[in-house]
This record gives C-alpha cells, sequence and structure tokens, in this order.
C-alpha cells in the first residue's frame, strides 16, 4: 500500500498540486485519470520519489518515504517497478539486456541465474525467443510489454505505470492493460497507473482518482463511473463524442 497525506507541490511560486489525499492498495490497479495540465505526471512522481513533494508526507505501507535519507529510500527503491511512456529502452541493447540492466545494477546473482530470470519475465510477458532483437526489430506493443518484463525483473514490491497505451492500437492497448492488471493480481502489487485513456478506466479500474487543476477532484470504482453526477468526472468521460453517443444510447 502507498498512501498520499495532504500532499502539495509548487515549481517557484506555481502550485501543481494542493492537498492530496489517497491510498493506493495493494494488489490492484490504482488508476490516476485527469486532462493534460491536472497534475497526473508530478503526482506519480511524487509518489515513486522521483520528486519531493512541498508539504505532506508519502507512505510505503508502514514507512515514511518522505523524511528518508538517499541511503534508506536505495531499499525502497529496490522493491520499485517503473513502467515508462515510451517504454525507455536503450537502443544499443538487445532485449535480453535491456531486461537484464536492473539485475546487473542491483542483484548478486550468477550470469545464468540472471538470463533464467530474464527468461521468467519473458513468458509471463508472452514474448519467448526474442532474447537478442533489439528494440528496433519489435514492434510498439512488443516494447511495451518488454518494458513491463524489466518492470517486474526484480519481482517488486510497487509498480508505477506512466501512460502505459500511449502509442498502442485499442486492440495491443487492451492486452497492456490486461497484463498489467493480471501481474498485479497474482502478485500483490501496489500498482498507480497514470493513464487518460478511458478504456483502461472501464477494463481494469478497480479504485480511480481524478484530478482537477491540481486538486482531487473524486475517487471511486469502474462500477461508480458512469453513476457518478460529479461534474468534473463527466467533463472528462465525455470529452469524446463517441463515449457521449455510446452512453446515450445505454441509458434510453
Amino acid at each position: 500500500m502507498i498512501r498520499a497525506e495532504n500532499i502539495s507541490k509548487s515549481f517557484d511560486d506555481v502550485e501543481v498540486l494542493h492537498s492530496i489525499n489517497l491510498t493506493f492498495e495493494a494488489g490492484k490497479t490504482n488508476l490516476i485519470i485527469g486532462r493534460s495540465g491536472a497534475g497526473k505526471t508530478v503526482l506519480l512522481k511524487m509518489l515513486a520519489g522521483l520528486l519531493d513533494s512541498t508539504t505532506g508526507t508519502v507512505w510505503y505501507d508502514d514507512t515514511n518515504f518522505s523524511i528518508l535519507n538517499k541511503q534508506q529510500r536505495k531499499k525502497i527503491r529496490l522493491e520499485v517497478g517503473m513502467l515508462f511512456q515510451g517504454s525507455a529502452l536503450f537502443d544499443s541493447m538487445t532485449v535480453e539486456e535491456n531486461i537484464r540492466f536492473p539485475l546487473d545494477m542491483f542483484s548478486k546473482s550468477t550470469r545464468k541465474e540472471k538470463v533464467n530470470r530474464v527468461n521468467e519475465c519473458l513468458e509471463r510477458v508472452n514474448l519467448e525467443r526474442i532474447n537478442s532483437k533489439y528494440p528496433s526489430e519489435i514492434s510498439g506493443g512488443m516494447q511495451k510489454r518488454v518494458g513491463i518484463a524489466r518492470s517486474i525483473v526484480l519481482n517488486p514490491k510497487y509498480l508505477f505505470c506512466d501512460e502505459p497505451n500511449s502509442g498502442l492500437d485499442p486492440k495491443t492497448a487492451i492486452l497492456i492493460d490486461k497484463l498489467i492488471s493480471s501481474i498485479t493480481d497474482e502478485n500483490n502489487i501496489t500498482t498507480i497507473i497514470n493513464t487518460h485513456d478511458m478504456n483502461s478506466v472501464m477494463e481494469i479500474g478497480e479504485t480511480i482518482a481524478l484530478l482537477h487543476k491540481g486538486t482531487l477532484a473524486w475517487t471511486g470504482s469502474k462500477e461508480e463511473v458512469l453513476q457518478s453526477e460529479n461534474e468534473f468526472l463527466h467533463d472528462f468521460i465525455f470529452a469524446s463524442p463517441f463515449l457521449q453517443k455510446l452512453t446515450d444510447q445505454l441509458t434510453k
């Protein structure tokens, strides 16, 4: 579990997040949604420890992460997996080398043990036998799955995903959603996903937090989304004319 307690963030004199209180549960897909500029990425970076909050605290289970020094944070960061928006694979490394990178950095395992773990992760994301390929030789969806494999190679307790479906076709996006959801459930991971994809919200949104201009505007589950009368959630959902038309048809 990860908790944000009254966290705010300012850059110079501009406050971009104000008094956010949220709990992200283990074993569930916790989504942060909102329009561009709402503060989603800043919040995700603060939760992941990539940015410090101006006020408030971030808790990892019973540990106050905000007060830890650099060395103390390192131990927790070894339990964190990151899936970046553009996959962030190293172009000059093979698939195997990309996935093995965290193991080379932080593990004392033997080379054979590392390769075995890489193969386990590739199998989990349904990408066996592509170890020697380079990122440029595989599709965008495959690159995203390699990114997922790398993010789980250290068996993380916490997983952060920044726009995991960005640039993917709808069919591949659904595949990625289901993969992240199943890995979360199987390993009881605290997974936090930053997204503006309503398909993701309705497919895997177990807990959802809507940000609006740096404030927490709504929280709930995917089952509560269409029943909510929250004006900010309504505006976010129906920014798409297609979704407005679909909902009109379903409610007739």
